[in-house]
């Protein structure tokens, strides 16, 4: 089982003494660092997966921030599952779990500083979401100081978050190496989601639709964003179980929505509520 490490002083100790252990061995020491919540998946495997091909020395980090949820999100339902978590881990062969308090993290006395995700931290799920990347770019801030990753690895399927995290790395010139893994998808193209768990079968054959809407809107960019964007809602809209909250196409470099005569890269990005559950989306295009 990965040893779990729940103080800041303690995960350094450990880091610096693995560090010189494989120094002495003649060994490389490159850290890789996979930030989760917990409640892991296919899809955070993948991520530790692609952290064994980047490093020497793979951390996991499981906490639920509070700080990334809202006055109308509820904390406490997130889901909490140390233990499969780390059975889970122990297969991946991860040496190191960092699992610290909350009050680890916002010591009582000092929980002042925040971090600012600035005019994209407003849009699509920042606008959804009031104040959500202010407190996720807090804690994968800290986690950075705390660790000193040669690199840290996100998943594509948080396509803002990723934007917002690379935006801040060279932004504050943090030096750590910022890696992202493809989506993983269900067999039906779901994205992977620890929220996927809520949905009922009915709701989860109707939340296909989103991705099979991106796949569309894919093949459909060759004719243009407004003809992507009609692609996507053709499958998507008539999904009765399906509410829409955002269905864009945003500049990859400014993460705003791009102009109706847009041509080159860009990215569709999908919210909706399926059922009561919230899920995202999003696909690279090439638009013509």
């Amino acid at each position: 089982m990965p040893e779990v490490i729940g103080t800041i002083d303690e995960l350094r100790n450990r880091l610096g003494a693995a560090r010189d252990k494989a120094a002495m061995m003649g060994g490389d020491t490159r850290i890789v660092l996979v930030p989760t919540m917990g409640a892991l998946h296919d899809g955070h495997l993948a991520l530790i997966r692609r952290a064994r091909q980047l490093g020497d020395i793979v951390l996991v980090s499981i906490f639920v921030n509070p700080l990334q949820f809202g006055a109308n999100e509820d904390l406490d339902r997130y889901p909490r599952t140390l233990e499969a978590d780390l059975q889970a881990l122990a297969l991946e062969g991860v040496p190191f779990v960092f699992a610290p308090s909350a009050r680890e993290m916002y010591p009582e006395t000092n929980n002042t500083t925040r971090v600012a995700a600035g005019p994209v931290g407003l849009l699509l799920e920042g606008a959804a979401r009031p104040g959500h990347f202010d407190g996720m770019l807090t804690v994968v801030a800290k986690l950075l100081n705390i660790v000193a990753p040669d690199t840290a690895v996100f998943g594509q399927k948080d396509a803002q978050q990723v934007f917002l995290v690379q935006s801040m790395v060279a932004d504050l010139n943090v030096r750590v190496a910022i890696d992202v893994v493809p989506t993983v998808r269900e067999h039906s193209g779901l994205a992977l989601s620890s929220r996927n768990r809520n949905l009922t079968t009915a709701e989860s054959e109707a939340a296909a639709a989103l991705s099979a809407g991106l796949t569309a809107a894919q093949v459909a960019a060759s004719h243009g964003a407004t003809a992507a964007l009609a692609a996507a809602h053709a499958l998507i809209d008539p999904q009765a179980l399906v509410k829409l909250d955002y269905l864009v196409v945003v500049h990859p470099h400014t993460f705003f929505p791009v102009s109706a005569d847009h041509v080159g890269p860009a990215r569709m990005l999908v919210a909706a509520l399926v059922g009561t559950t919230r899920l995202i989306d999003n696909v690279a295009l090439d638009v013509a």
